[in-house]
């Protein structure tokens, strides 16, 4: 057997024409096998950092994705053979011996860009997946990410600390994943969401300032930037206000994204939350591109078309979406529909401003001039309309936006934005109580803080935080808030969200009582890696850049899970499975 301290003295990859002449040993797959001749073999040979070729004489008994050792010497490819495409190209390694360190059965797909594989086959085989260059290059830039985001938050003074995975449940906006107690029976942990109460504890505690990478869990529908379990640069400081940490964030942000990408982020720009629904029908806009909505309202205050007598009509412009077919147009317009409006108006601008639609003829003259002068349109053109209330407007010409117009991840480069000045609460529920549009702990803006205490339920949605959102290319990276640091503040929070005071303290009273005990002010941020990293590697869906992900069902291909426990485990556990419901 091998000595493994001096299996290999290079690595495929790194081999160049200034080592021509060397005595080497690499190791790694067969990546591919040619013939030439009875008995020799062009063997590609690969490991982590790429290709090298290997003329081998008698490599009958190899086979792709064997695991070899190869030693040669490393020597000139001959005049006329030279791979321009690979960083090897120039070099080959010759007089091979070849000692097989484990054989493979044939791999279940291929291990190349040039044939595509069905997701279900590549999770369910990952390891085997992992040796991709894809892969290899993904993970590798997330331990980049990792390194470079560490070395930031040091930089500022900020201190690693972790927190605890087995916790009390808490509201933070989505389904827990909950364990047994097996001590406690009939009771239960709950995996943590985010770290967010420990983080303040932390503040309390005179951390001052506080970071970790933290593995966070949700019990949510998954997405293309959504699994159960992902990963966050989790931040908090004591003494700052908003600016201090979007300062410190884009600090770390922006040392990730040089270190991957090699140019600096530069300075990000800022909207508020307000601004961002009305241009861009969402807090989480693609600046990317235009096509921003148009307000319309005022172009039809007199209209004596009854779809246009709303509290909001705005619109945005297609650029050529005049040669749009009446099929497009039609599935636009149930798109529309199904995300809540009560229809779409079309209108082709033609030439000379003429616009052509159905609607066109409830119209005045005045109305269709002042709709062309409005919105900016030009011949060949698109004007898609919608009318109702305005949150409901903004939405719907949001999603029509980005299904228009959005590029692809990988053209338009990174467009970071700061959103800032979120509402304290979306709605009202059904009881009139209101629905935090972040979590519980967030501070209002101090000019805002009588609205909590009108009465008036209405009121509590004009309430501003003191809250922000950093966007990147669409994707809500993280969010961020100045805390609640005083217990009668908080305490006043919970009422309005419906907890009482003995739900209070059965559910936070730890939170509750260390603010009696001098809790400074302080605010944080978390982002997600995951996210962060799929747009810098230029993928459409994070899966592609965790080691071992979910599918979209939920389902783990490779290890089965979800699985049945025994009944063993249940009796230790004290518990009980109820029948399942059959579907009807």
């Amino acid at each position: 057997m091998t000595d493994p301290v001096s299996m290999r003295s290079d690595h495929c990859g790194t081999l160049r024409a200034s080592d021509i002449g060397r005595e080497v040993a690499v190791c790694g797959w067969v990546a591919r096998r040619r013939e030439h001749g009875e008995h020799l073999a062009f063997i590609d040979l690969r490991d982590h950092t790429g290709l090298v070729q290997c003329v081998v004489d008698g490599a009958a008994d190899l086979r792709s994705e064997y695991v070899v050792r190869i030693t040669g010497t490393v020597r000139q490819r001959p005049d006329g053979t030279t791979n321009a495409n690979m960083p090897t190209g120039e070099i080959e390694i010759g007089d091979c011996s070849v000692e097989i360190l484990n054989v493979s059965e044939p791999p279940p797909f291929q291990l190349n860009d040039r044939v595509e594989v069905d997701e279900m086959v590549r999770l369910a085989h990952r390891y085997v997946d992992l040796r991709t260059e894809r892969m290899q290059r993904n993970l590798r830039i997330r331990a980049k990410v990792n390194a470079s985001l560490r070395r930031a938050m040091d930089n500022q003074g900020f201190v690693e600390i972790e927190t605890p995975m087995l916790i009390a449940s808490t509201p933070e906006g989505a389904r827990d994943f909950v364990v047994p107690s097996r001590l406690s029976p009939g009771s239960f942990y709950a995996l943590p969401q985010s770290p967010q109460l420990f983080k303040q504890l932390c503040m309390v505690g005179g951390i001052d300032r506080y970071y970790q990478i933290a593995r966070c869990l949700r019990d949510e529908d998954l997405r293309a930037d959504r699994q159960f379990e992902f990963m966050q640069l989790d931040a908090e400081a004591s003494f700052v206000s908003q600016e201090e940490v979007l300062a410190f964030i884009s600090v770390a942000v922006s040392a990730a994204v040089e270190e991957v990408t090699g140019q600096k982020m530069g300075d990000v720009p800022r909207m508020t939350w307000h601004e961002a629904q009305e241009r861009f029908g969402s807090d989480k806009p693609d600046i990317r591109f235009g096509m921003e909505l148009i307000e319309l309202t005022p172009n039809f205050a007199a209209t004596e078309f009854n779809a246009f007598k709303a509290d909001c009509v705005k619109g945005i412009v297609v650029d050529g979406g005049a040669e749009f077919t009446r099929s497009k147009l039609d599935e636009l317009t149930e798109k529309a529909k199904r995300w809540g409006a009560k229809g779409l108006v079309w209108m082709r601008v033609k030439d000379g401003g003429e616009l052509d639609s159905p609607v066109a003829k409830f119209l005045s003259a005045e109305e269709l001039a002042g709709l062309v002068a409005t919105s900016g349109a030009k011949t060949g053109d698109l004007l898609l309309l919608v009318a109702d209330d305005r949150p409901k407007v903004c939405h719907v010409l949001g999603l029509l936006r980005l299904e228009l117009g959005r590029p692809p991840v990988t053209e338009g480069g990174l467009q970071f934005l700061w959103v800032v000045d979120f509402p304290l609460f979306e709605s009202l529920d059904d009881a009139g109580n209101p629905v935090p549009a972040h979590h519980p702990f967030t501070m209002p803006h101090a000019e805002d803080v009588a609205l909590l205490d009108t009465g008036d339920p209405q009121d509590l949605l004009k309430v501003r935080s003191q809250a922000y959102d950093l966007v990147l290319n669409g994707w809500e990276l993280g969010s961020g808030s100045v805390r609640i640091h005083r217990g009668d503040i908080q305490s006043r929070m919970f009422e309005l969200l419906g907890i009482g005071a003995e739900e209070q303290q059965s559910k936070f009273g730890f939170l509750l009582d260390a603010f009696r005990f001098g809790a400074p002010p302080h605010a944080g941020f978390a982002f997600g890696i995951d996210r962060l990293v799929a747009l810098l590697a230029g993928e459409e869906n994070i899966r592609e850049v965790i080691a071992f992900p979910k599918t979209q069902s939920g389902t783990d291909p490779l290890t089965h899970a979800p699985t049945p426990i025994d009944t063993a485990q249940l009796d230790e556990l004290g518990l009980r499975l109820l029948p399942t419901k059959k579907n009807d």
